[in-house]
């Protein structure tokens, strides 16, 4: 058992049956009484996220996790395929327990695995990924107080503000963690 107090965000726990991971964590103390501790959780199991409030001093389930460094290889709509680079096993998992970690992948890329009892659950993306620019809109030039930005498309599909000078066929890198633009390679 851990208590509340101690989860942060990326902690995963059990309740009621399910598996969780901390998305977001927050812990407010009011002048009298116990301090309350505010999540946002994603279920690992079906990608439904959930927010719950807790007293302090209420404790939720440990779990016991495995990881291994896979590569991606490639999906077939639901599900993703990784390679183990130990013993060469090949696990998937569903599109829905990625959530949206599903449109920073791209083939070879290396990433941690989460398994629980033996089935993968989780992906741990590394905290920034370089990806090509597919797409961009034009932008308009003229309103200069604040930085002009364009919405740009890349090869995995995700969207992402960028700054006006970056063109279709440039290379980005984006925050895994924010999905936002970071500088052009």
């Amino acid at each position: 058992m851990i208590d509340v107090n101690e989860l942060r965000k990326g902690v995963t726990f059990e309740l009621d049956g399910n598996l969780y991971k901390v998305l977001d964590y927050s812990h407010n103390k009011t002048g009298r009484g116990n301090a309350n501790i505010r999540i946002k959780a994603r279920n690992l199991l079906t990608g439904a996220n959930i927010e719950r409030t807790f007293n302090s001093g209420q404790s939720v389930q440990d779990v016991s996790l495995e990881f291994a460094n896979v590569s991606y290889l490639y999906n077939d709509g639901d599900m993703y395929y990784f390679m183990d680079k130990v013993t060469f096993e090949q696990p998937a998992i569903k599109k829905e327990s990625l959530g949206e970690s599903a449109r920073y992948l791209q083939e070879g890329m290396e990433v941690k695995l989460t398994f629980y009892k033996g089935e993968a659950i989780d992906v741990e993306m590394p905290t920034s990924v370089d990806l090509k620019v597919v797409e961009a809109e034009m932008a308009i030039r003229g309103d200069t107080a604040t930085g002009v930005t364009k919405k740009v498309t890349t090869e995995t599909g995700l969207s992402v503000q960028c700054p006006n000078f970056v063109n279709v066929g440039d290379t980005i890198r984006v925050d895994t963690r924010t999905g936002e633009y970071i500088t052009r390679v």
